[in-house]
């Protein structure tokens, strides 16, 4: 049996309401064959430190209950080390599960781990700062932070006051100038934007496909960035993803390399890092890690091709 510990996050939205789920995901993994450590709400007050007490417990696997917050978090501690992550999808969006393709069903997804192989994904990091997923700058966060701060409450509640922080943004907020720098460029590039996404390795474009990356080991950080932002615009660009058409927008760049550095007007920007806030100071400094953080997921398949081949950071940057 493979010795592991499992820790949740208690105030995760998927436990809402269903005080049975966590017996139910242990029994479930019980019965998948793994020797299990639970590290229970008694263990420390937050979730912080219950992470912390799973880690002491020297468990080769660290299976995760939580959101895509809650997964960096673990992620963070276990890069660079042999120690593996499993991931059971409790939160929203649940980014890297899906990229790892495991099943949304938290129970579904105990059950798969019994069939699921090791393997190692890369990981980005800014100005000291893990995340496996995004880092996104700008009006995006406006967005992001209006969903965390009422999705307590659920349903048509939450869409409206989300609706109606993302009006109020466009309304009131200003597009950013920046200054992207890249290994290889002989200038940096200036731009005006309201959103720009820093992605640990590239959505794929296809039918239905919606910020989804089907490698997670490519090595290279993409780097997205928008001359539009509006509520017209975004619609249009949620469709052209749905139809798998989005990288053929004029007004999207998109750049690849192992690093990138971000200077500001302002000293501090508000970085989204998988869906968690942080004020950081600028410049930013992307850098990605390869094979960093090995993870337990179902075997892989074999990634479909990019028919859109991105601008490589090596190139000359797209005019201003």
């Amino acid at each position: 049996m493979t010795g592991a510990v499992l820790v949740m996050n208690r105030r995760a939205g998927t436990l809402a309401g269903r005080p049975e789920l966590p017996d139910l995901i242990e029994a479930a993994l019980c019965r998948a064959g793994f020797d299990l450590t639970v590290i229970s709400a008694e263990a420390a007050p937050d979730i912080g430190g219950q992470i912390q007490a799973a880690l002491d417990t020297g468990a080769p696997l660290i299976i995760v209950g939580g959101g895509d917050g809650t997964v960096r978090s673990v992620a963070a501690r276990l890069a660079g080390t042999d120690r593996m992550l499993a991931i059971l999808p409790l939160g929203t969006l649940n980014l890297l599960a899906r990229d790892l393709g495991m099943p949304l069903d938290p129970l579904e997804a105990a059950e798969a781990l019994a069939r699921s192989v090791p393997r190692r994904i890369d990981l980005g990091e800014v100005n000291g700062q893990i995340f496996a997923c995004q880092s996104v700058i700008g009006l995006p966060n406006t967005v992001g932070r209006a969903r965390q701060r009422f999705r307590r409450r659920g349903g048509l509640y939450v869409v409206l006051r989300v609706i109606m922080a993302a009006a109020r943004a466009l309304l009131r907020q200003r597009p950013m100038r920046l200054m992207v720098n890249a290994p290889g460029w002989q200038k940096p590039w200036r731009i005006w934007t309201r959103a720009m996404s820093v992605v640990n390795n590239a959505y794929d474009e296809g039918t239905g496909l919606m910020f989804h990356r089907s490698r997670l080991d490519g090595g290279m950080l993409n780097l997205y960035v928008s001359r539009n932002f509006s509520i017209g615009w975004t619609a249009k660009m949620l469709i052209a993803m749905a139809l798998g058409m989005w990288k053929r927008s004029d007004s999207i760049h998109i750049l690849t390399g192992p690093s990138f550095t971000i200077h500001a007007r302002r000293r501090r920007l508000l970085v989204m890092n998988d869906g968690e806030g942080s004020v950081l100071r600028t410049p930013l400094n992307y850098t990605l890690h390869p094979r960093a953080l090995a993870v337990l997921a179902p075997p892989q398949a074999a990634p479909a091709e990019d028919r859109a081949a991105p601008t490589t950071a090596s190139s000359v940057p797209p005019p201003e």
